[in-house]
């Protein structure tokens, strides 16, 4: 009698571990992925309550309790939108445009340059100078206004795009900061070899450092594009003329002092997200991956 107890003791205990263990497993996956769809449901939503209001007429917008399908579907919003001659989007797209070409490429030239002179190069106060660069991150864009207004206005600059795009040849702090970390994962045994051959640092950075930089490249690239895109400040602030207003200003044109018609505006912001999703969904491999090797080297 005691042998049978004995035996069946240790046989009940570990069914009754597994059945513990299974039962923990099953809560937290229950758990892990309540949360992830309740979290997605949570972000989603905007999303696609600005495509349906896009396609609704204005008075469904408003209805109470929500009218969530479109009936009539109103596909004349994108055609009111981007056919009224008083907001020229093309032009607005346009002017964007240009200020994303300037700004991006004066971002990542300069940003490279300061960078590995942080990353590679050896000088007195170098570490000092790099936490005076980072302590510029907690300083306000608010508290730049207006100095910065004044000066370009002392230079002559406003009601032009080189308020906006002169500055982006100076240097950004967080795509330094980006850079430096990913500049540090890249062997020094590749650029004593390329010095060996005889190249200068000038060749080094062009032919070694950046063809290696091109996943953190990308990130500070798709980054500058969507901060651009979606910037209504600088361009607000600057620019005085409608023939040179950015998108995101020709938006604001939209939303009136007394009546906004929401059907349109949904519509306008739906096309004019699309760029930035189109860019983010062809570079996302790189984009991720540069965000993932930026750290793995302090």
């Amino acid at each position: 009698m005691s042998v049978k107890t004995t035996t069946v003791a240790p046989v009940m205990a570990v069914t009754g571990f597994w059945r513990e263990h299974r039962l923990g497993k099953l809560l937290h996956v229950v758990v892990v992925y309540g949360l992830l769809i309740g979290l997605s449901f949570l972000f989603v939503f905007p999303f696609f309550w600005m495509i349906l209001s896009a396609l609704k007429p204005e008075f469904q917008i408003y209805k109470w309790p929500p009218q969530w399908i479109p009936d009539p579907i109103q596909w004349s919003n994108f055609s009111d939108v981007f056919g009224n001659p008083y907001l020229p989007f093309d032009t607005f797209i346009k002017n964007t445009m240009i200020l994303e070409v300037g700004m991006i490429s004066g971002r990542l030239i300069s940003c490279t340059l300061v960078a590995y002179g942080f990353a590679r190069l050896e000088a007195p106060g170098k570490n000092i100078l790099f936490g005076i660069l980072l302590a510029t991150l907690m300083i306000p864009n608010a508290v730049l206004r207006i100095p910065s207004f004044i000066l370009f206005n002392e230079f002559g600059w406003i009601n032009t795009f080189k308020p906006l795009i002169v500055p982006a040849w100076f240097g950004e702090a967080y795509a330094i900061f980006l850079m430096r970390q990913f500049f540090r994962t890249i062997p020094k045994e590749l650029e004593e070899s390329a010095v060996v051959d005889g190249a200068n640092r000038l060749q080094i950075i062009v032919r070694i450092i950046v063809p290696l930089s091109i996943p953190v490249l990308t990130v500070i690239g798709i980054l500058s594009f969507k901060d651009i895109w979606n910037d209504f400040m600088g361009p607000l602030l600057y620019l005085n003329e409608s023939s040179k207003y950015t998108v995101s200003v020709g938006l604001a044109y939209l939303n009136g002092q007394y009546n906004t018609q929401m059907n349109l505006l949904m519509a306008a912001s739906v096309v004019l997200m699309l760029p930035t999703l189109i860019l983010f969904f062809f570079a996302q491999r790189a984009f991720v991956e540069g965000i993932t090797m930026t750290g793995l080297k302090g």
